[in-house]
């Protein structure tokens, strides 16, 4: 097989690699710093190198340009448990081939080593540093750390890039991202949505007729963002597909194709794939899109950055008034911010954050300043009322079966223990675990639910 250098200060999972890839047949040879992997490269011939970001002295970054001048034909995949968008650049700018997020997922270290040994000339290019104005994405848990490893990866060629995710994950941010950290970051970035655009005009919008340029070309060598992709007419998806395999467009009406240099990143939340067997869109255009793709995680998924991306709306938004420091937040705040559902995602949470700012007036944020749950207008409590009915008639089968034979099956007080356990728990997450404001809420005084809490064990 291949022989596999792995580069962590961790006993633990320096031992759990070797375990790993010895079992698949490559020879692995273990080091515990930079230092000690420069000098294993000197003497052992290695096919690839799993390298630890933070290590003991140099860190590992820093160590890959001598790390293949030593091996220069083995790909460097980096390993972290800390990573971010600039350790990611970072990782690619270096040479680095993959990169791999901890705790490791090991049927994924194995796919990125076979890949790795198989591939040896996919290792990663360069891009151009970043300025000061590149837009940010703020993250550091697993999902958006795979967001940063695409984003390095794609942000490094010129293919076509198709970023998918819900409404207001911050796609269209994703794509400002890949511009400014690619080579075409002093070029144009031209944004465009075609499902605000009506039908009969996105074809001469986006590639121009008569003597007035399209957005294609006003991109020049930059890039153009094309948001709602599912929302071209058919074709204006033909057309689209034929730019993307030529590499050239032509004005509406007109005869002569001119080149056209931009890059495409195309952004939907549509199910593309479904679209496509539906007869809705354009296979090959699908094709020529997802040659890189990013796909932005819902808010639900990403749960621990939510204190990160409240400081930083706020910090921003102290910035646009003009304000010498953002307010701080306090810990019911932020766990308030945690409980809810936020299904406009991260859009959602930005306009709860600055309203709640707003109203505090300078003070500490608390849970109390966030605006109320927005229901949907045709949302009302009767569905939801017979989902409880549901529910109790399946737990009332399953205590008879249960309880049914004991002398005193009490099943009424048993489901109010349930229920009410339930609702109490709910009201204290909506209120960030205000006691004061979830009795409020659930019409009791702040006395009698300290004693509720108590006899259903939820006095923590």
């Amino acid at each position: 097989m291949s022989r596999i250098l792995v580069v962590d200060d961790e006993p633990a999972i320096g031992w759990s690699l070797r375990e790993l890839l010895a079992d698949q047949g490559h020879e692995v040879a273990v080091a515990a710093s930079a230092e000690e992997a420069v000098e294993a490269c000197e003497r052992f011939a290695a096919d690839a190198i799993l390298l630890d970001v933070r290590l003991p002295g140099r860190d590992g970054i820093a160590a890959i340009p001598e790390l293949r001048a030593l091996a220069p034909a083995a790909p460097v995949v980096v390993m972290t448990a800390f990573g971010d968008l600039d350790t990611a650049v970072r990782a690619v700018q270096a040479g680095a081939f993959d990169y791999l997020l901890k705790p490791f997922d090991l049927d994924r270290v194995s796919d990125v080593v076979a890949r790795a040994v198989t591939d040896r000339a996919a290792a990663g290019v360069p891009v151009s540093e970043t300025d000061a104005g590149t837009p940010l994405l703020v993250g550091s848990g697993p999902a958006m750390q795979e967001v940063f490893r695409r984003i390095a990866l794609v942000a490094t060629t010129d293919v076509p890039v198709l970023v998918t995710g819900a409404p207001g994950t911050g796609k269209e941010l994703a794509a400002r991202v890949i511009h400014a950290r690619s080579s075409r970051s002093a070029e144009p970035f031209v944004a465009t949505s075609l499902g605000a655009l009506a039908g009969d005009v996105v074809e001469a919008e986006v590639f121009g007729v008569g003597d007035r340029p399209g957005l294609v070309e006003l991109a020049g060598s930059g890039t153009i963002l094309l948001d709602e992709i599912h929302a071209a007419p058919a074709a204006v998806q033909a057309r689209l597909a034929r730019m993307l395999e030529t590499g050239t467009a032509a004005r509406i009406g007109a005869v002569e194709s001119r080149p056209v240099a931009a890059r495409v990143v195309a952004a939907t939340a549509a199910d593309l794939g479904g679209l496509v067997a539906a007869g809705g869109f354009r296979a090959e255009l699908l094709d020529r899109l997802r040659s890189g793709s990013v796909e932005m995680p819902p808010l639900a998924a990403r749960l621990d950055d939510v204190a990160a991306l409240a400081a930083h709306f706020l910090g921003r938004q102290a910035a646009r008034l003009r304000r010498p420091r953002a307010p701080s937040v306090t810990d019911a705040f932020v766990a308030a911010l945690v409980a809810r559902a936020w299904p406009g995602n991260v859009r959602e949470l930005r306009q709860a954050v600055e309203f709640a700012a707003v109203v505090s007036r300078g003070h500490a944020l608390a849970a109390e300043h966030l605006p109320p749950v927005a229901l949907p207008d045709d949302v009302t409590v009767e569905p939801a009322a017979d989902a409880v009915a549901t529910a109790v008639r399946e737990w009332a089968a399953a205590a008879r079966r249960s309880f049914g034979g004991l002398a005193e099956p009490d099943l009424h007080h048993r489901l109010l223990k349930v229920a009410e356990a339930a609702l109490i728990r709910e009201a204290l997450a909506h209120t960030g675990g205000n006691r004061t404001a979830a009795a409020r809420l659930l019409g009791l005084d702040r006395a009698t639910l300290r004693t509720k809490l108590r006899l259903l064990g939820l006095d923590e």
